[in-house]
């Protein structure tokens, strides 16, 4: 605490408005010969090391999924062809089931096909997929899903490569992916959910801070359940538009995310970042326990105190659920750079992260 106190107030000097960097050296362990694994907190049946059979409803899927992943997983949708780049990378790693985080293919097992989906010549094991005959539209085809959770992947072929002459052809909204070298121990991963005005600049900054594992934008907090963009736009939901950050405590802490928290957004404007106002833009911090509440409140007490000039509005409230928001507001700032928001709002908070927390960015 006193080290960012005394950063916030050199903060000045670097013609920026608040908070500061942390010099703590942050021991880094050897994860290399852990499991692969994801977190994802907002869905409790995922696992990559559970096997047992899941047997839920669509109605509990639905409460857990993206719709656009709901759509193909519990309803065998299709994606676009050439959606994303899965169809085409060479990455080595393991891919998983997105629903239930089942191990399904390995890298060494898929191929590039002009067909535009993710394509695999072999499963990783017999047990990690399954088939049923799919005589929709006019067609005999047959349908691949997640041998442990039944969610539909997409369609098997007997025109892919030798060895099998197999081809998996699996949507990729339907697969996790993890590069090698990357994994991470699950027991060292914790979650916190932010709020500091239009969550494609807050998820754009944390997407870069070294030990963050992965960053998704959301809504949390007011009345409606599993709010959409458009309903949390008018303001009248009492939801805010959020980040939730996955971070692993061995290379990044608590105290670290707030100090990036504090300085790439103000916490003094009541609903209001910039243009951006309504209360779905308030500065909020959704405490899952009370230890993480306790760090808050003695956080901006002390910035009160000794910092800002004017009183930090950044409201406490408990996390009841986090509702992924859809599908094209993840990741925005990387696939929108060019457009005049990113370049005029969310580049230069960028700017002020990179230059504040130059030593703690992740390396490319």
């Amino acid at each position: 605490m006193k080290k960012l106190i005394t950063i916030l107030f050199l903060i000045p000097l670097l013609t920026l408005t608040a908070c500061g960097q942390s010099n703590k050296k942050i021991s880094k362990k050897d994860t290399s010969a852990m499991e692969n694994v994801i977190s994802k907190p907002e869905n409790p049946y995922y696992s990559n090391t559970d096997t047992n059979k899941l047997n839920l409803s669509n109605a509990e899927w639905k409460k857990v999924l993206s719709p656009d992943l709901y759509a193909v997983a519990r309803e065998a949708d299709t994606e676009r062809a050439f959606t994303g780049t899965m169809w085409k990378d060479e990455t080595k790693g393991t891919y998983y089931c997105a629903a239930c985080g089942y191990k399904l293919f390995k890298s060494n097992q898929k191929f590039t096909s002009s067909c535009g989906w993710p394509s695999f010549f072999e499963q990783e094991n017999k047990e990690s997929i399954t088939f049923k005959d799919d005589n929709s539209y006019g067609m005999r085809r047959i349908e691949a899903n997640c041998g442990r959770c039944d969610s539909h992947l997409g369609h098997l072929f007997d025109d892919g490569p030798e060895p099998t002459g197999k081809r998996y052809c699996m949507n990729a909204i339907s697969l996790d992916f993890v590069p090698d070298g990357v994994a991470v121990n699950s027991a060292n991963l914790e979650t916190i959910v932010l709020g500091g005005g239009c969550f494609w600049c807050v998820e754009a900054v944390y997407q870069n801070l070294e030990g963050v594992k992965s960053v998704y934008s959301g809504y949390a907090g007011g009345m409606v359940e599993d709010p959409s963009y458009e309903q949390v736009c008018t303001g009248r939901t009492g939801a805010a538009e959020v980040v939730e950050i996955t971070y692993d405590k061995t290379k990044t802490n608590l105290d670290e995310i707030f100090q990036v928290f504090f300085t790439v957004h103000d916490p003094t404007t009541l609903n209001r970042q910039g243009a951006d106002v309504g209360t779905q833009y308030r500065s909020v911090i959704f405490y899952k326990n009370e230890n993480e509440k306790k760090i808050s409140e003695e956080i901006i007490a002390e910035l009160n105190e000794k910092v800002f000039a004017n009183k930090i509005v950044t409201t406490l409230e408990p996390l009841k659920k986090f509702y992924k928001a859809e599908e094209y507001h993840q990741g925005y700032y990387e696939n929108n750079k060019d457009k005049p928001y990113c370049q005029m709002v969310i580049q230069p908070k960028i700017e002020k992260f990179e230059k504040v927390f130059k030593d703690r960015l992740k390396k490319n």
